[in-house]
């Protein structure tokens, strides 16, 4: 594979134009390199993907995508390809029949215990934390104080437990007992559920950022165009070639398949204004559904109707559903090693990224940083 004789007709192939697949296809096309870019699906943009409906409002296709980070490296590089419109992301859960704040504050603390409760749990989240800290599920259920216990317990099952079961079709501690340790319980009154310096959303879109990072001209995108090993050979020798897709469907799953879980979206369209009062909401313990994202909310679109999606996640089965996050454990990651090895020893200036290369739960800005510093390695020569 790879040893084709062909003339060279571009410098680069980037396979996938997602947001990892754009941001090094752009990297590299800027340094003067012919990108060539496959992408399987008939639209760019991979599942940040996003357009406008007959009610003028922008829906996101693969579920609700919120931009933020920390890094201004990455939001420096995005805003060249985008204004931004600045948006704080709330998200409200059901539980015992009221719309609370996720992740659990003192607001929260206060909308589902009884009032003196609620007052006790808060004087002693402060004394003991102070306003403005946080702290965490496993912190409090392992606390002396029996009521900083009781709202550890009580976050775990309402909030945690069964939303996990059904998002992940596992325990907590099945997936990796450290997860429950991050679990945030916020001593404030603050309700965002992210806290990143830079928190926005694309003016006119995700498809419309991404279509301006390909826009380069030494950039040549061909949709409908899968690509796996058996493509290889028509790869002109010492073309590098950068996937984001998954590394075991790479190999036609012989070293088996890794585990992924899907998700299912059903949109459904409602005569009124608005659908819910934030843009998701979760279901924790009641339907089979885990949340319900309404779009209107992103960017200030005005409609008399609204679009939601119902999330329904479920197993990954190839050829059926696609694969949306990776079930990362030991056994899993050993797996994935071992198929970025088989495809290495085949062709050999083949790298892996993104969420489903490189089998990691990436939210967008890593995403991006991860393929900046891929593009930035390869330019510089010492790419692995």
């Amino acid at each position: 594979m790879g040893g084709s004789t062909r003339e060279r007709i571009f410098d680069a192939l980037v396979v996938g134009a997602g947001i990892s697949g754009a941001t090094v296809a752009e990297r590299l096309a800027s340094a003067g390199k012919r990108v060539r870019v496959l992408e399987a699906k008939p639209h760019v943009g991979g599942n940040c993907h996003d357009f406008r409906d007959a009610n003028g409002i922008c829906v996101h296709k693969y579920g609700t995508h919120i931009f933020h980070t920390n890094e201004k490296r990455v939001w420096d590089y995005l805003s060249r390809f985008t204004a931004w419109h600045p948006y704080m992301h709330k998200v409200l859960a059901l539980i015992d029949g009221a719309l609370v704040p996720v992740p659990f504050n003192l607001n929260s603390v206060r909308m589902v215990f009884p009032p003196a409760l609620a007052a006790r749990i808060e004087d002693k989240l402060v004394a003991e934390f102070g306003f403005g800290a946080r702290t965490t599920i496993l912190e409090l259920r392992g606390n002396a104080d029996a009521d900083l216990k009781l709202l550890g317990d009580y976050v775990y099952e309402k909030v945690f437990l069964h939303y996990t079961l059904k998002q992940w079709g596992r325990t907590p501690e099945q997936i990796d007992p450290s997860v429950t340790a991050r679990v945030p319980i916020f001593v404030s009154r603050d309700d965002r559920y992210f806290h990143d310096k830079y928190q926005a959303i694309p003016r006119e879109g995700y498809t419309a950022m991404i279509s301006k990072m390909l826009a380069h001209p030494n950039i040549d995108v061909r949709l409908n165009a899968p690509f796996d090993a058996a493509a290889l050979a028509d790869v002109p020798a010492g073309t590098p070639v950068f996937h984001t897709g998954a590394a075991d469907a790479f190999l036609g799953f012989r070293l088996g398949a890794l585990p992924y879980r899907s998700v299912r979206f059903d949109f459904v369209e409602y005569e009124r204004e608005f659908f819910q009062p934030v843009a998701c909401v979760n279901y924790p313990c009641n339907y089979d559904f885990t949340r319900i994202g309404e779009y209107k909310h992103f960017l200030g679109d005005r409609s008399p109707r609204t679009v939601v999606s119902f999330e329904y996640s479920s197993a990954f089965e190839p050829g059926v559903n696609e694969p949306c996050y990776p079930i990362a454990d030991a056994e899993t990651l050993a797996l994935h090693a071992r198929c970025l090895d088989e495809a290495r020893r085949a062709f050999p200036q083949l790298r892996f990224l993104g969420r489903l290369g490189d089998y990691k739960y990436y939210d967008m800005d890593k995403a991006v940083a991860r393929a900046l510093d891929c593009a930035e390695a390869f330019s510089a020569g010492t790419a692995k």
